[in-house]
């Protein structure tokens, strides 16, 4: 019998590298794609350098930006690079002066959220003024929030939770106001005087507070279109006191309701 002839291998590459070789084109051209199109923010970047340095320990010698020491190993050359372009510069990517520590960048954001609730609190004083309700209503601000005070004698009867009807006329416009200014989480504190509770329905002032804080929400979440779930509610008892107790004076302005308008920058 002859011989078969062996069959020669085909020269050359297998035929599915040219597949994986294009795909592996395209998959580098669409990285290259994104970071170009990527912009590089600086005081977040100092802020998450810190963050990490703080909470992993990973640079070294307390550094607060990737360029002052080493991340893990020497194979973040590049980032270094980055860091010491940024420094060089002085600015960042928008032309923005980038702040020489930490500390500045924490309190540009702090001066920021300062100023985002300012603004809010005056269009706020502004609305109440012109409804005749700013001598109902304090307003005070954080550079957290916009806090609204509402007296609890306009709102309760003492010793109950159930809002007044002449306090309703209040209540809807302080709906109406959050509605329109809320960006965000608002959260209602009940308080109370340190007067004990007795012969009421409520044993204690804890459970008074956290009543009417209740009541208020309640209300608010039927008569407004505000997210129920973004909105908080607590009792603080008599543990929150913003007067002496000691004087009748005093303990009205501690009987109150609060109501705290978070505004976009705060971290809730």
């Amino acid at each position: 019998m002859a011989k078969r002839k062996q069959e020669e291998p085909p020269k050359g590459a297998p035929a599915w590298t040219s597949t994986f070789g294009d795909l592996m084109n395209l998959l580098l051209c669409f990285f290259v794609m994104l970071f170009s199109m990527s912009t590089m923010d600086a005081q977040k970047f100092e802020l998450l350098a810190a963050s990490f340095n703080q909470t992993f320990s990973i640079f070294s010698a307390g550094a607060s930006a990737i360029g002052d020491g080493l991340l893990i190993s020497n194979g973040v050359s590049q980032l270094n690079e980055l860091d010491n372009y940024i420094n060089s510069t002085g600015r960042d990517a928008e032309g923005n002066v980038i702040p020489d520590d930490l500390e500045s960048a924490a309190d540009a954001m702090e001066q920021a959220k300062l100023e985002a609730s300012e603004e809010l609190a005056e269009k706020i004083s502004e609305t109440l003024q012109e409804k005749n309700l700013n001598s109902e209503i304090d307003v005070e601000f954080t550079s957290q929030y916009v806090q609204l005070t509402l007296n609890g004698a306009i709102l309760f009867d003492s010793g109950s939770v159930k809002l007044k009807e002449e306090a309703l006329p209040i209540m809807n416009q302080v709906g109406l106001i959050l509605q329109k200014y809320s960006p965000g989480v608002i959260e209602i504190e009940g308080h109370t005087d340190n007067v004990p509770m007795s012969g009421a329905k409520y044993s204690n002032n804890d459970e008074l507070s956290d009543g009417r804080a209740l009541s208020v929400f309640y209300y608010l979440v039927q008569n407004t279109t505000l997210d129920p779930a973004m909105i908080k509610h607590s009792g603080r008892g008599e543990y929150d006191p913003v007067a002496d107790n000691s004087t009748a004076e005093g303990r009205a302005k501690n009987r109150r309701v609060e109501i705290k308008i978070y505004n976009e920058l705060s971290s809730y």
